[in-house]
């Protein structure tokens, strides 16, 4: 992401509060309410699919949700690809089973690890979600523990509350009709942390979730890779309004997201007080589809020859402000617009930005005189078909007057540039209610162990196995360290596991080597094989890439294929020495100095066959001889 245009703000004066939601996968056997695996499966690999529209229930005492209630609007159909991993508790064809053992117990780390207070009974609610992400228009999700604390560079932050909720179905594409679901993803364990509004700066926003995700990695027990933590960002400051912004995918981007909400909300309310002195209103939706009957303009020709029309909204005293920019690229009118595409409009023509897009200047002055519009007022129009011509000319109306009062509280989207764009209002507490196919479980944190921390591993690896400090860090809080601490205890020499897992995979991965083939095993059984001198080291990262690129072979038949079967003493001796008369005259001449050269020759003629040392002594043996 990149804010280079996004202007630094005294965060301390503006009265910045932000506070952070983290969603993280857990990397369980098994989901959290059946028995189907948490693994990912390509689209392509679906058996079966189902189709289902959603729809708002009310809550126990009878009241629906806005965020609900607007996602309820937009009609669209939801299509679930399923597949032999997936079963019906997903479908929403049969009732969730009891809460899944192993997750349960790597949230009590988490919670340990966050200083929480763990609750005594443990209840599933039901939280209504209905834009699709869960086929039965809710995600079951339980409180675990409450009032923990963490601590961070810029000072301490607390945390609200620790979650164990389902994850929600993977998008895989939309379509004219809807939304197209995976179910590999639903179902799986996924903890929600939420701090407390302690956060004051963006650089502790990124803080706080850099600590919160070293605890998280420090399980050692959830999942890795894009899209298995989420970050949502609260923020608000003084005289703004508490915006949620979903989907943060990396720590910088927090950071910049935090830098450019503030900037959005200081813009808004700017915005705010230039329309409140001069006393700005926004006036009656009318038709104004005469107005465009002869247009050239291509967006509006084409919804009119479709047989659709052109609504429009006057903006009093909204003149220059619409096209104001309130973040990169961003104005006011982009927020009129995301309102409006909510309902099914491509977007939103206002007169900030007229003529233009083939709409010409006698056709702003005809609009501008047909719905009443002066000198210091603004217009924006929709063309759509009738009914979504409305709805979007309505949503961005209501957007405008809002614009009056200030800053909406509402959930945002995160954009890959650092802006945000509209998703839906804030979701309320009608949106829970008590999930009655789940019965309730009695948390024991004294059930689980505490998880040595990433930054205490890795000192312990330096101490323990004589790691240097980069590397012992780089293994520590990579996603392989409990294989490495297996590989150790089965014999394997902790300097070589360690570069192994780390060094060596990320070499071959960019060699174009699929890496993410390679299993635990895989490795374990590949140590076992250099510790007994059945492979040379020299001969690992071929061995490994040919286990990458044929899983269903073990390390035995891959180092076969490989052609790196171990060679005697004798053999290499025999290719050392033929290496020396090659070069007889430079071992004459320099002596031990032609070793360098020559070693690297005589590695490569044996193919990574044999053990580096062996050859090395094998090697200064012969020039020795010779010189």
């Amino acid at each position: 992401m990149s804010t280079d245009a996004t202007p630094e703000y005294d965060y301390e004066e503006l009265g910045l509060v932000a506070g952070l939601e983290i969603h993280q996968q857990l990397d369980t056997e098994t989901k959290l309410f059946c028995d189907s695996p948490t693994v990912e499966r390509d689209p392509d690999e679906a058996d079966r699919s189902i189709t289902r529209q959603l729809h708002p229930t009310k809550s126990e005492l009878g009241e629906l949700d806005d965020a609900a209630m607007e996602e309820s609007r937009v009609d669209r159909e939801f299509t679930y690809l399923a597949y032999d991993t997936t079963c019906l508790v997903e479908e929403d064809d049969e009732p969730p089973r009891r809460v899944d053992g192993e997750a349960l117990s790597v949230a009590l780390q988490i919670a340990d690890l966050l200083d929480l207070s763990v609750v005594d009974q443990a209840h599933v609610m039901r939280k209504l979600v209905i834009d699709g992400s869960n086929t039965s228009g809710f995600q079951r999700s339980i409180l675990l523990g409450q009032d923990g604390e963490i601590e961070t560079e810029s000072g301490s932050v607390s945390v609200v509350d620790l979650m164990l909720e389902e994850e929600s179905a993977k998008r895989v594409e939309e379509t004219d009709d809807g939304v197209v679901y995976s179910l590999d993803r639903l179902g799986v364990p996924l903890v929600e942390i939420g701090t407390g509004p302690d956060i004051r700066s963006p650089e502790g926003a990124r803080q706080a979730a850099e600590r919160i995700g070293m605890l998280l990695r420090s399980t050692g027990a959830v999942k890795r890779g894009l899209g298995t933590i989420r970050q949502d960002v609260n923020v608000s400051i003084a005289d703004g309004a508490r915006v949620e912004v979903k989907g943060v995918q990396d720590l910088q981007g927090i950071e910049d997201i935090v830098r450019g909400e503030v900037g959005r909300q200081a813009e808004l309310l700017a915005i705010r007080d230039e329309l409140r002195e001069r006393d700005a209103s926004v006036g009656d939706v009318s038709d104004v589809t005469d107005v465009f009957a002869d247009t050239e303009s291509g967006v509006i020709r084409g919804a009119l020859d479709a047989g659709g029309k052109v609504t429009a909204v006057p903006l009093f005293g909204f003149d220059g402000l619409v096209g104001r920019e309130i973040q990169p690229d961003r104005r006011l009118g982009t927020e009129l617009s995301d309102h409006a595409k909510r309902h099914g409009a491509g977007g939103i023509f206002h007169t900030d930005e007229l003529p233009a897009y083939g709409v010409t200047e006698a056709e702003v002055d005809a609009l501008r005189d047909a719905v009443g519009a002066g000198e210091g007022d603004a217009v924006a129009i929709v063309a759509a078909d009738p009914e979504t011509a409305d709805l979007a000319i309505e949503a961005a109306a209501d957007r405008a007057e809002t614009a009056i009062e200030g800053v909406p509280e509402e959930t945002r989207g995160a954009n890959d540039d650092g802006t945000t764009r509209y998703l839906r209002p804030l979701p309320g507490a009608a949106r829970m209610y008590p999930e009655t196919d789940v019965p309730p479980v009695e948390p024991d944190p004294s059930d689980v162990e505490t998880p040595e921390l990433l930054d205490e591993k890795a000192e312990r690896y330096e101490a323990e196995f004589g790691l240097d400090a980069g590397l012992a860090e780089q293994v520590a809080f990579g996603q392989r360290f409990p294989l490495f601490e297996a590989a150790v205890e089965r014999g394997a020499e902790p300097t070589f596991a360690a570069s192994t897992l780390e060094s060596t995979t990320t070499e071959i991965r960019r060699d174009g080597a699929p890496v993410e083939n390679l299993t635990d095993d895989h490795f374990l059984a590949l140590f076992d094989l250099v510790e007994g001198g059945d492979l040379a080291k020299e001969g690992v990262p071929e061995v490994l890439t040919t286990l990458a690129e044929d899983p269903d072979l073990t390390a035995s038949e891959a180092v076969e294929e490989a052609g790196l079967s171990g060679v005697s003493e004798a053999e290499v001796r025999e290719a050392v020495v033929e290496v020396v008369e090659r070069n007889a005259d430079q071992v004459e001449a320099e002596g031990m100095g032609a070793f360098s050269g020559l070693m690297g020759e005589a590695m490569g003629a044996l193919r990574g066959k044999a053990d580096g040392e062996v050859v090395s002594d094998v090697l200064r043996e012969e020039i020795g001889k010779r010189s």
